[in-house]
């Protein structure tokens, strides 16, 4: 059975003037209309394509080469494209666009506003929805992560404690303002790491690395930086967090922690205006 809302792996059963036809097992043949076919990938019959599986304006099975943003199952940050009386309608990469009924709306969007949605099958008409309304998707699973772990993150909303972010598709969790060090916003994709696990089993983010592991990878990070640059570099504890950020991905709490251990060890110079190697 061809999963709708997903790329499949279907094997061409048949050529026709106006496409090809692949297996799509139970859902009987499935059309790759001829501007889908791809150009690069074997496509006789008995051949294997990956393709992605979808209903078309007539509710039929339709395959595609196209990929989307974001399939069923998953979470992502989508383009309102088209506001009108049926629902909102999302770009998510396909020529036909993606529906966000008003039940499903959890803010007013306009043309042209981004939102954060997951992606699901509707049960009743087989169509690939989309809903603003993520918790009834999230923390469905135990979340066995350990402290120090490295995660994808979704960032979805700012609160005023911070940012809630999505954990590897499954999972809510929270970067507190005080682990803020760069720009965020609901959509941006962040690399991140379990910071805390909560008794009640919340989740604290951070955006970079945590633990003793995490400093001492930084300590030689600084001075890896400073041996290629010839043994000075133009930051200090006085820099703009921004230029620390760009340069090493850490806060400007963590970097003067890092230097200061350095200078105590004897490993650098600090100067109001760069630091450099003994």
């Amino acid at each position: 059975m061809a999963l709708i809302g997903r790329f499949n792996s279907l094997q061409v059963v048949k050529h026709t003037n106006f496409g090809l036809y692949l297996d799509g097992g139970p859902d009987g043949e499935i059309l790759l209309p001829n501007r889908y076919i791809p150009k690069d990938t074997p496509s006789e019959v008995e051949d294997w394509l990956n393709v992605f599986i979808y209903l078309d304006s007539d509710d039929k099975l339709i395959a595609t080469n196209e990929k989307p943003k974001v399939q069923v199952g998953e979470f992502a940050s989508l383009k309102v494209k088209e506001v009108n009386s049926i629902g909102i309608f999302l770009d998510w990469g396909l020529s036909k666009d993606l529906l966000l009924p008003y039940s499903e709306e959890k803010r007013t969007l306009q043309a042209g506003d981004y939102c954060v949605v997951h992606v699901y099958l509707d049960k009743h008409t087989r169509r690939i929805t989309a809903t603003a309304r993520l918790d009834r998707y999230l923390d469905n699973a135990p979340a066995n992560y350990k402290v120090g772990q490295a995660v994808d993150l979704l960032v979805a909303e700012s609160t005023d404690m911070g940012f809630k972010a999505i954990i590897n598709n499954q999972h809510w969790g929270l970067i507190h303002k005080n682990e803020v060090f760069k720009f965020l916003r609901a959509g941006k994709q962040e690399k991140g790491f379990i910071k805390e696990i909560r008794p009640d089993g919340k989740l604290s983010l951070s955006l970079q690395p945590v633990g003793k592991e995490a400093a001492t990878g930084l300590h030689e990070q600084i001075l890896n930086k400073l041996r290629e640059s010839g043994g000075t570099l133009a930051v200090s504890d006085k820099s703009p967090p921004e230029t620390i950020a760009g340069l090493f991905g850490v806060s400007k709490g963590n970097f003067k922690k890092a230097i200061g251990a350095l200078y105590k060890q004897g490993e650098l110079v600090i100067h109001p205006d760069r630091i450099e190697l003994p």
